[in-house]
């Protein structure tokens, strides 16, 4: 059988099937049109070894002497014995092209019972999508313990990163060296989690933003999980994730099939910024992605709407005529959707009650949202409401009615005995498992909808779920497709509704909850100095476009750091702009300051929202330098003389140990066209902004602008002003 050869956006996938089964040959840099004799790849056999190669295999498999982890693990259960066809010995039984631009491979074992179907789309950014898909063939019960999906890395490789975190300090960096063992980072939250990595990225030593070689996988799940980098002692390695099953969560009955989910995998040979381009690429180009109007080279559609969450405004003080003051002022502003957040359904005074109770308090609105609706759409802005379907107080008629709609480990109910998990933010889950409580969470979300102009859905979700069952029996899994599922359903029945993604801040970020939903809130944490980081890895794999961004009050309610306007608002523009603030108090000078920052936003989403993400490799760990880039290629080359080609942020988290930062390299713009640069903020003419810069006088060109091609600025740069700790200088970089 021919070997199988996907190319695009620089990558080759090459798949051998001369051993029988499918191996991953090569994954990386693009080989061209031409392969040799694959034959000339067979590697040499050790001594204490099996008597044959071993093959890397897209399943790989103790049947032919791997040594690593296996991809499926399982057993058949006969005559009521677990523990038969523990191994299979897959091999290829048909290629083919399912017709949407997909390969589909089959590998079977006829003796075990055990099919595996393959679907690898190699997209035209570059990106990979892999799942797997097993049917049990046989005759008896078949309990699925795991199925992987993993790739091989080059020897290259040498250096593994991953993101960790926790509530208010999600996706921040960690490295360290790629030894013989395994990695394992492993998900146990009933949910994504805010420790989890959004990104597995191996590499070539020091591998960078701009540099160096990375082959990186994100696994598209909002369960349990697992994701590993896994080396073996001939010296290869594997990378990829798999579901984390509970305990005999999956059993396949005779013709029943499990599917994994999506293994989504980048290469790059220039760094984490390629790795980026692939992942934006493939979000840009789905069919509902929501794309900017004034975006360069792309269709129109609808801008990412200016924000107001009215959460660090009024928390649960949820009266009629501040919120109506606040709408006004927020209109006054610029602002184009207005969200109501927690604390305007029946019960819920404070995060004791009410959970589950979808219904408009009657106390708190005699004549329901209307007034408040009317209030902000005859001002010109979008209604959106904050919801947490999947949620339950204790203390709610819901549960009192229905007890045994709370996921727990036990059979019976709380109130019949059963044991229910700890309680999360005073909260319990409910059982979406159940048909019955899943179709009571739609029907009434899909009421709210139907009964009121609503354009936006802030979809919380506040808890772990470490003791999540139905009926007794362990059901992540379930309840994960549940989730999705009233997702679907609901976008189905409203599908000019947007809904952002929001679980404790950032504990569900991932590609599984992003095909179902329009935002995703990276963190609760509002601190723009948290928030430079926090954003910055999560950009690494989201567009900006799809991740809200806000301007919280001057002293951040998570840390209580106090921060200029100037800084928070710049950390706020790259991304999808809000703000979560008691607007009516900010007046005079701030106010204004803020509606210009509101201007620049609306000046600039377009760029924001289509362009290539670009992050210098910046010396050091205290500045920062990021922007956004024209679309690249045809697109970039016909940006016009005089408009915006590149937007970027020098942004300074901690003090310096030189006087100075010197000249910073500007990366990411075509090499041979001239650029003007020039301040954005502070701009000369400005008002006195000295509090931003430690200098006694700024560079030169600062004062007039520069005028200078991409290559000198990548190559060269331009001298910096001197930040003081915990400010950032807005450029704009103008074709010529």
């Amino acid at each position: 059988m021919e070997p199988l050869h996907l190319r695009s956006a620089g990558t080759s996938l090459v798949i051998s099937f001369d051993s029988g089964e499918a191996e991953v040959i090569h994954w990386g840099t693009d080989l061209g049109s031409t392969l040799p004799d694959l034959a000339i790849l067979k590697a040499a056999i050790p001594p204490s070894s099996a008597d044959a190669t071993v093959p890397a295999g897209l399943l790989p498999q103790a049947s032919s002497s791997w040594r690593g982890r296996p991809a499926l693990r399982g057993h058949r259960i006969a005559d009521g014995v677990p523990g038969y066809d523990f191994s299979v010995r897959l091999r290829v039984t048909e290629v083919v092209s399912d017709g949407a631009g997909a390969v589909v491979i089959i590998q079977a074992d006829a003796d075990a019972g055990i099919r595996i179907s393959s679907v690898l789309t190699l997209h035209d950014g570059g990106l990979l999508e892999l799942r797997h898909t097993v049917t049990n063939t046989g005759t008896t019960p078949y309990q699925l313990d795991e199925l992987a999906t993993v790739l091989p890395v080059a020897p290259a490789a040498v250096e593994l990163l991953d993101l960790t975190g926790r509530w208010c300090r999600e996706r921040h960096p960690q490295r360290r060296p790629i030894q013989q063992g395994t990695w394992v980072r492993t998900g146990r939250h009933g949910r994504t989690g805010h420790d989890s990595s959004l990104l597995f990225a191996a590499g070539t030593t020091g591998f960078g933003n701009r540099h160096g070689k990375v082959w990186a996988t994100h696994l598209a799940w909002s369960g349990n999980h697992e994701q590993f980098a896994d080396s073996i002692g001939d010296g290869r390695t594997m990378i990829g994730g798999s579901e984390l099953l509970g305990p005999a969560e999956v059993i396949l009955q005779p013709g029943a099939s499990y599917t994994s989910p999506a293994l989504f995998a980048a290469y790059s040979g220039r760094g984490l910024d390629g790795i980026s381009e692939a992942f934006y690429s493939w979000f840009r180009n789905r069919p509902h992605h929501v794309l900017p109007a004034a975006a360069t080279g792309l269709p129109a559609g609808k801008p990412r709407p200016v924000v107001l969450n009215t959460w660090e405004a009024v928390y649960f003080d949820h009266n009629i005529d501040t919120l109506i003051e606040l709408a006004a002022s927020a209109s006054d502003l610029g602002v184009e959707r207005f969200v109501l957040d927690d604390g305007w359904f029946r019960g819920r005074r404070d995060d004791h009650a009410g959970l589950g109770d979808w219904y408009v308090d009657e106390t708190l609105w005699p004549n329901g949202l209307t007034p408040l609706i009317d209030a902000v759409t005859s001002r010109g802005m979008e209604f959106g409401l904050w919801v947490e379907p999947e949620m339950v107080n204790l203390d709610s008629d819901i549960v009192r009615a229905h007890p045994d709609w709370i996921v727990g480990p036990s059979v019976q109910s709380y109130k019949d005995g059963g044991r229910l998990p700890i309680e999360w933010r005073n909260q319990q889950v409910i059982d979406l498992v159940n048909p019955d409580a899943w179709q009571y969470i739609f029907d009434r979300v899909d009421a709210l909808l139907r009964e009121n102009n609503i354009s936006y859905l802030k979809w919380d979700q506040n808890r772990d779920q470490l003791e999540h069952g139905h009926a007794g029996r362990s059901s992540v899994h379930e309840q994960t497709l549940a989730a999705y599922r009233l997702f679907d359903e609901l976008k189905k029945a409203h599908p000019g509704v947007e809904i952002e993604s929001c679980s404790s801040g950032g504990a569900r970020v991932d590609l599984g909850i992003l095909e179902r939903t329009d935002r995703i809130w990276a963190s609760d944490c509002n601190d723009a100095l948290e928030r430079q980081t926090i954003q910055r890895w999560t950009g690494l794999v989201v567009p900006p476009e799809l991740v809200g961004g806000h301007v919280g009050p001057t002293t951040s309610h998570t840390t209580a750091r106090t921060h200029d306007l100037s800084f928070r608002a710049i950390t706020a523009l790259f991304g999808h702009f809000g703000m979560e603030w008691d607007v009516r108090g900010v007046q005079g000078a701030v106010r204004e300051e803020l509606k210009r920052f509101i201007a620049l936003y609306k000046e600039h989403r377009g760029l924001i929202h289509s362009g290539r993400m670009v992050r210098s490799d910046v010396p050091g760990d205290s500045l920062m330098l990021h922007g956004v880039v024209a679309p690249s290629g045809a697109s970039q080359a016909t940006v016009s003389p005089g408009s915006t080609a590149a937007l970027f942020a020098l942004v300074r988290t901690g003090t310096a140990l030189a006087e100075q930062p010197g000249r910073i390299s500007i990366p990411g713009l075509e090499p041979d066209r001239e650029y003007r640069v020039e301040p954005v903020f502070p701009a000369p003419g400005d008002a006195d902004y000295s509090h931003t810069f430690t200098q006694v006088k700024p560079p030169a060109w600062m004062a007039d602008g520069a005028v200078a091609d991409g290559r000198f600025l990548a190559e060269v740069g331009l001298p910096m002003p001197a930040l003081n700790p915990e400010h950032a200088f807005l450029l704009k970089f103008t074709a010529l």
